[in-house]
């Protein structure tokens, strides 16, 4: 028998979630090429879901890492100036394709699409953009009350287009506390593993006044980056954020319980593998100069294998005679 391969998968996903259309399915390919390239802990989690769930989480996974690539990969010679009228052209396009307009670009072909279906507030992506324009001109934040405005659009937002993707047990309301918490709590673990690469971005994710606390300014980090070293302050530092970061998991955590069961693998597996970057920043001593924090592939498949089992068993209940829907 022939080995099913990625195309097979991508063309029985469309089929369960009834996108029909070459144009439509090809936008949502593209959009599914971005998730499996750049976001491997979240592709990963992805194919926990059932088929028909996927490409709507693939088209706003790739349209959110389109448009950070927008800003943070820009074309050589491109200006300050030139990424904001980018980012100016991308909300009308995509304003557009919300009326009824189609759009040329794939991505937003597909996130109109998933939008249109899921029934999602143009809103969220109104404050996904802004928070894409604040990195053109912000480099630092002085507060977490100010990081938290940025992360807002940036990471809780994406938690709350999930939340009609994944269903819940709950009211939809009930659950959107926890589901942008979730967000966030993958946004500060990101700020975290990529200190390095951000400051060579010329950006600071960390609140200044809790650095400064600690005795660690711009300066110093800029030094640690320099060695490669993260010295005794910086590691303080780190481990204080690294201890809030959790604070924010086990906040996010009860909503888990608050989504549809076959949802909930998916969902729990982001969440382990996630926290688990936290580990190994620990595991180095909050040196996230040296390298950067990584969860092995082992370790990927080890969790990924005990989600299977969970899906597995999801489903034989789901089939059984007079199981709810």
């Amino acid at each position: 028998m022939a080995r099913a391969t990625s195309l097979d998968f991508a063309r029985a996903e469309l089929d369960a979630a009834g996108i029909t259309g070459s144009g439509l399915r090809r936008a949502y390919g593209r959009c599914r090429e971005l998730n499996a390239r750049h976001g491997r802990t979240y592709f990963l989690a992805t194919r926990l879901l059932r088929p028909a769930q996927r490409p709507a989480v693939h088209a706003l996974y790739g349209f959110a890492r389109w448009v950070d690539d927008l800003v943070d990969e820009p074309a050589p010679g491109s200006t300050t100036a030139d990424l904001a009228a980018r980012l100016d052209e991308v909300e009308r396009a995509l304003k557009n394709a919300f009326d009824g307009l189609p759009p040329e670009e794939p991505v937003l072909v597909a996130v109109a699409d998933a939008v249109r279906r899921l029934a999602l507030d143009p809103a969220l992506f109104s404050a996904f953009l802004r928070s894409m324009r604040m990195d053109l001109t912000v480099s630092g934040y002085a507060t977490r009350e100010d990081l938290y405005d940025y992360v807002h659009g940036s990471a809780e937002v994406i938690g709350l287009q999930m939340l009609p993707v994944l269903g819940t047990v709950t009211s939809r309301a009930e659950a959107a506390g926890p589901a942008a918490t979730l967000g966030r709590a993958f946004q500060l673990t990101n700020f975290l593993r990529d200190v390095a690469e951000d400051l060579e971005r010329g950006r600071v994710y960390l609140p200044a006044d809790e650095l400064a606390a600690a005795g660690v300014d711009r300066d110093r980090l800029h030094r640690c980056l320099r060695d490669r070293r993260a010295d005794a302050a910086v590691r303080r530092a780190l481990a204080e954020q690294v201890a809030l970061t959790r604070a924010v998991y086990r906040e996010a955590e009860p909503g888990v319980a608050m989504l549809q069961p076959a949802s909930r693998p998916c969902v729990a597996t982001a969440f382990d593998l996630y926290s688990r970057i936290l580990d190994r920043i620990e595991a180095a001593d909050h040196d996230v100069f040296a390298e950067r924090a990584t969860v092995s592939r082992p370790r990927r498949a080890a969790v990924a294998g005990v989600a299977l089992a969970r899906v597995a068993r999801v489903r034989v209940r789901e089939a059984l005679p007079g199981a709810r829907r």
